[in-house]
């Protein structure tokens, strides 16, 4: 060897090493301009970038420091409950009689009538009621003696007590059932026409009850909200209509509402339907013969729960995991969310790093570091099911949450993370890919404002820029 050529072979790995180093500089550098911006400076971070193959620490800013995560709760949550219930879980709805009595069995399937989940499948809106009448007609039965909903797979505890109780109309406080459908809403459709308002609720349902309050203008834009009543699923709608509006809103007694509008379907299909409509336990009865069976995958549900921030996914996943696994008789969200903490002490992540209230990050009492959510990352980053998680989350430029943000070529599918956000609170987690490896991070950001999303979207663009 010549003494030249060892010399640059020295040098060559002299800044191989010190490589790693600048890099890191610079990312500290990036991301503590962005924090630092004016717009910036009531608001507090937490922020943690992790090289994912080596679990190395490259930027930590209040990293053990539990905040409110909104919903990166649901990071949490879909980790915890793919590793509990497993990739090849689903969500099961059992239809069958028991003698002559229509029973429905819920298996907390969160995305029965979802139109997102039905078009993916092509299925057609009503499908699931359509196939219970051909299915009755098939077994020649002209007639049912009542209807049984069997929801006791969760419990009856369908409203967290720690959300917002002014927000519960709206479609992400929706309750939360052993039998859900059509993501526990109807949408309502205001039409004026020459100045007389139409009211009409999708799918169409005497259940739900419409006390029309709402004003015809010509002038500006439609403005128009519901409002409960002490009597369930009485809504009031007020506000005002220029040509047409439309809205979801979120009914009470989910079981009742897939009860009654099945009664209502096969009326209108030619089946008579006597006696009443039923919520109780009959799953266990041996009698019962199954007509129809329904399946929904793990994979579906923590798609929507992770792309698209699908609260009740989140809620479904926490109840699910307690319903799996224990002797109870159904699942409840304490039992979930001590299971859940459970898995987070497994993977070595302290109990003063996080406080957990629901699954979705709805409640403002659920706390998280943003060590704990990298952590949580880097196992799922190890696991055997890492593909199926990272599928599940939202896409740089493409889909999901982020869609319509990281547009530019160099950001466009190379982020894969979860969004979150309620008042004075965002939140994003997720995955940062580049030519030199991927990196995990999380940012969550308390006190936030208008342009906090913007700070935090740079933060995870200089994460790319700076680790190439």
């Amino acid at each position: 060897m010549t003494k030249g050529f060892s010399k640059k072979l020295l040098v060559l790995l002299f800044l191989g090493l010190c490589l790693p180093a600048s890099t890191q500089a610079g990312l500290t550098q990036r991301i503590n301009s962005i924090i630092s911006r004016k717009s910036q400076k009531k608001v507090s971070f937490g922020v943690k970038v992790v090289n994912a193959e080596t679990g190395k620490t490259l930027y930590a800013r209040n990293a053990d420091k539990p905040t409110i995560p909104a919903s990166n709760m649901k990071i949490i949550t879909s980790a915890a409950a793919l590793t509990y219930l497993g990739a090849d879980y689903k969500f099961t709805t059992r239809v069958g009689l028991l003698e002559n009595t229509l029973v429905v069995i819920g298996g907390g399937d969160p995305l029965l009538a979802d139109v997102i989940t039905d078009k993916k499948y092509a299925r057609d809106p009503g499908w699931l009621f359509d196939d219970i009448v051909t299915a009755l007609k098939e077994a020649n039965i002209t007639s049912i003696n009542g209807i049984v909903i069997d929801s006791t797979f969760f419990d009856d505890n369908r409203v967290h007590p720690n959300w917002p109780r002014d927000q519960l109309n709206r479609p992400y406080a929706c309750e939360v059932s052993g039998l859900n459908y059509n993501l526990n809403c109807v949408r309502i459709i205001t039409k004026n026409i020459a100045g007389r308002i139409a009211i009409t609720v999708t799918p169409k349902t005497d259940f739900v009850e419409l006390i029309n309050k709402v004003k015809p203008t010509s002038k500006g834009n439609s403005a128009v909200g519901a409002y409960r009543n002490t009597k369930p699923n009485r809504l009031t709608i007020n506000g005002k209509c220029t040509k047409q509006a439309s809205f979801d809103v979120a009914i009470e007694r989910p079981a009742e509402f897939f009860g009654f509008l099945l009664a209502e379907k096969l009326v209108a299909a030619g089946i008579e339907v006597k006696g009443e409509l039923q919520g109780k336990l009959v799953k266990n009865d041996s009698r019962i013969r199954i007509l129809r069976t329904y399946r929904t995958p793990i994979s579906d549900v923590l798609a929507r729960c992770n792309k698209d921030s699908l609260g009740l996914a989140a809620e479904a996943l926490v109840k699910t995991i307690s319903a799996e696994n224990s002797s109870r008789l159904n699942g409840t969200w304490p039992h979930g969310l001590t299971l859940i903490s459970n898995y987070l002490a497994e993977l070595g992540i302290e109990s003063d790093q996080y406080h957990l209230d629901d699954g979705s990050g709805l409640s403002r009492q659920n706390k998280l570091s943003p060590n704990a959510i990298t952590t949580v990352l880097l196992g799922m980053y190890k696991h055997h099911n890492w593909k199926m998680y990272k599928d599940s989350l939202a896409v740089a430029g493409t889909d999901g949450t982020i869609a319509k943000y990281f547009k530019e070529k160099k950001y466009r599918g190379k982020i894969f993370g979860k969004t979150g956000y309620v008042n004075l609170a965002k939140s994003f987690s997720g995955l940062c890919t580049t030519d030199r490896g991927d990196y995990i991070f999380s940012i969550l950001a308390t006190g936030a404002n208008g342009q906090t999303r913007t700070a935090i979207n740079d933060i995870a663009k200089a994460i790319i820029e700076n680790t190439k």
